[in-house]
């Protein structure tokens, strides 16, 4: 817990009072609001990942960046803003003194996440897929630099397919993260269950991932926990249908020429367009699978002493 950060932070009143008491609290970012689903679907994925936490007597808190100030657990009007306004921010590290000083407004990348969960003392963030080595151009998510230095339990479906993966894992290798499957052996490709790679380890329930994160961060090391778990089966897409729609996004994306922070958003859009909604589907279903999880570790990784109940 750490309630004395920079007055940059502003911590709702139920994320405060779970941080005083030690409650399980799970960390939600808010670029797949912002830029990540088209309106409704984005506020209504994010009143559902919410739902998803509480449901298990866990603490959600969607961190967004409003009028300069980094929200750390967001009301319903200001969901409702990141969710509706346009032109908004895509927060990364290198973006918070920019918004920050001239009081814009934006989503939170995982990075960005990442950095205020950290800063307010929360151990477990949500969310869908990390970012990673882009497939064709010399191009490296911040997400993983971040996740090498933010000792944080991230719960996600594996790196958003449109990426390299086998690079990412290599990155991730590299950078010394540890990458554990929930109950796989398997790196999940987002969009689909398998990848073909392989995770460097496995745990069977949230108990273990939490002795391994405290294992981890009680050794004086300092990364995220990865923790990958493949999308429910049943909105899963072949492996064979996204890569047949992933080729084609790229070949769009790169014709027209989008680069950088554009990159993604452009391809998830594509993506949904070219298999039907079906990997949108894919997404929300994940999404949500990954709060539930997340919730389930916050829980086990709480403080023996820590008083639970329902905020």
């Amino acid at each position: 817990m750490n309630l004395g950060i920079s007055t940059h932070y502003t911590i709702l009143p139920e994320v405060a009072r779970a941080l005083r008491m030690e409650m399980p609290i799970v960390a939600l970012e808010s670029a797949v609001v912002t830029h990540g689903l088209p309106y409704p679907q984005n506020l209504h994925l994010a009143q559902d990942m919410e739902t998803e936490i509480r449901t298990l007597n866990a603490v959600p808190a969607t961190i967004g960046v409003l009028d300069g100030l980094v929200q750390i657990g967001l009301t319903a009007e200001q969901l409702q803003r990141l969710a509706s306004e346009k032109n908004l921010l895509k927060v990364s590290r290198r973006d918070y003194a920019i918004a920050v000083a001239q009081k814009k407004s934006g989503g939170t990348t995982v990075a960005g996440t990442l950095i205020a969960a950290h800063a307010a003392g929360i151990l477990v963030f949500a969310t869908g897929g990390i970012g990673g080595v882009h497939r064709q151009a010399p191009d490296i998510s911040p997400d993983l630099p971040e996740l090498s230095r933010t000792p944080v339990v991230v719960v996600c479906a594996g790196a958003k397919s449109i990426l390299d993966l086998p690079a990412t894992l290599e990155y991730l290798e590299t950078m010394s993260v540890p990458v554990i499957g929930y109950q796989t052996n398997d790196f999940p490709a987002f969009y689909a269950v398998k990848s073909g790679l392989k995770t460097q380890g496995r745990a069977e329930s949230p108990e273990e991932i939490a002795a391994i994160a405290r294992a981890h961060w009680m050794l004086g090391l300092h990364s995220a926990i990865l923790v990958v778990q493949p999308p429910p089966a049943e909105s899963a897409l072949t492996e064979e249908a996204m890569e047949i729609a992933i080729t084609l996004a790229l070949k769009e994306a790169q014709n027209q020429q989008i680069t950088g922070q554009a990159v993604t958003p452009f391809l998830l859009s594509r993506m949904s367009q070219l298999t039907g909604g079906a990997s949108m589907t894919a997404n929300l279903a994940l999404l949500r699978n990954n709060a539930r999880l997340a919730a389930s570790i916050a829980i086990a990784l709480r403080p023996p002493s820590s008083k639970m109940g329902y905020v």
